[in-house]
C-alpha cells in the first residue's frame, strides 16, 4: 500500500480493523481519539476477517456479543476440514 496516498476518512475501513488487530493500545486509543466511535463500532461490526483478540476486544469495548460481528457470523458459517 502506498502511504502517499492513503486518505484516513476514504480508507478507515482498511486502517480501523489492522490497527485493532497489529497496533498496540497506544495505536487503538489514537484510533479511538481519531475516529468517531460509531464509526469505529460500524467498521468493527462489519469487518469480513478479524482475528479473536480483536473479536474480544470489541465485544467488550462496545458491551455486545461476539455474535453481533458480522466475521464471527461469516466464520460460523464456513465449513472447517477434518483435522
Amino acid at each position: 500500500m502506498n502511504f502517499d496516498n492513503l486518505d484516513l476518512q476514504v480508507h478507515k475501513s482498511q486502517i480501523i480493523p489492522r490497527v485493532f488487530m497489529k497496533g498496540r493500545i497506544d495505536d487503538i486509543l489514537q484510533a479511538l481519539r481519531y475516529y468517531d466511535q460509531n464509526e469505529v463500532k460500524n467498521v468493527l461490526f462489519n469487518a469480513r476477517y478479524l482475528d479473536k483478540k480483536t473479536l474480544a476486544l470489541g465485544a467488550v469495548y462496545f458491551s455486545t456479543d461476539k455474535e453481533e460481528f458480522r466475521f464471527y457470523k461469516l466464520n460460523q458459517s464456513t465449513p472447517q476440514l477434518w483435522p
